[in-house]
């Protein structure tokens, strides 16, 4: 049975280390990375079949995850730590000159868990969709994963893949939106409406499913679900609701911590309202 309260509390201390990162070098998009701590937190702690420590690039007999939206990478960064591909202290180094860990993730430096570049926008469903493909000609019953966000949903290049995934019946891939209604210049509907994302998905062949991204139990059940639906016929997307700064009130409701690093005062409000559970780096 799953331990809940156990996930959430490694997904308190992940959105520690989002705050502190973001702040140490006051660069880096601390809001879509906490509305994600929940999802990111439930994947790595619970919900995929994977090997870590130990990593593979080509991830054979184990489940692949793509981050596609890839600004969100303190929280892919805690989550790699906290599993144990590398070093906890290694944190520190956030985005900082030489730093593995950089502003978003690239494969050059051979950082443990990344397994694509994801600084321009659009490219990880297509990415996920040729991993899936691989595994179907190898005989590899694992499931690749990816992770999306609303606003890069007004890329080209995801409506190509969402066409061809749906025609090919690629129904060993489970993608995922982080839909928090907010991108860097605004509201995502004042920027560029995205219309009925559920109707357009279903109306390439996916099944969609609507459920809250910071319910870690409602969460938990659908992505379940997923793995049980997964190898009938279709893709499979879930759109989640989400919240930009989950869990630090003043950067919750708002885009303005998209890409906002918080001053020391700010850090110190944050950090009171986030429990510190497994210790801070």
């Amino acid at each position: 049975m799953t331990d809940f309260e156990h996930l959430k509390r490694i997904a308190s201390q992940v959105r520690r280390d989002i705050v502190r990162m973001v702040h140490a070098r006051q660069s880096g998009h601390p809001g879509g990375s906490l509305g994600c701590a929940d999802l990111m937190t439930l994947l790595y702690f619970d919900h995929l079949r994977i090997k870590a420590p130990a990593f593979e690039m080509n991830g054979t007999g184990e489940d692949i995850f793509f981050l596609s939206n890839g600004h969100i990478s303190p929280a892919f960064y805690s989550v790699l730590a906290r599993k144990g591909y590398f070093p906890v202290s290694e944190l520190a180094t956030f985005r900082a000159i030489e730093s593995r860990l950089q502003g978003h993730p690239t494969t050059h430096e051979g950082l443990p868990g990344v397994r694509m570049s994801s600084g321009s926008l659009g490219q990880g469903l297509s990415v996920a969709i040729g991993a899936a493909n691989a595994k179907k000609l190898n005989h590899d019953k694992y499931l690749v994963y990816v992770l999306m966000g609303d606003g890069e949903q007004q890329e080209g290049q995801v409506w190509e893949a969402a066409m061809y995934a749906g025609s090919r019946k690629t129904d060993n891939l489970i993608a995922m939106i982080d839909y928090n209604h907010k991108q860097i210049d605004g509201p995502v509907d004042e920027v560029m409406p995205l219309g009925d994302l559920k109707a357009k998905y279903e109306a390439f062949g996916w099944k969609v499913t609507d459920v809250d991204g910071n319910h870690m139990e409602a969460l938990s059940e659908q992505l379940e679900n997923c793995r049980k639906s997964a190898f009938h016929g279709f893709p499979q997307i879930l759109l989640m609701k989400t919240e930009m700064g989950q869990g630090v009130d003043f950067m919750m409701g708002t885009h303005k911590w998209h890409g906002v690093a918080p001053n020391d005062e700010q850090l110190e409000k944050a950090l009171s309202q986030l429990k510190e559970t497994l210790g801070d780096y």
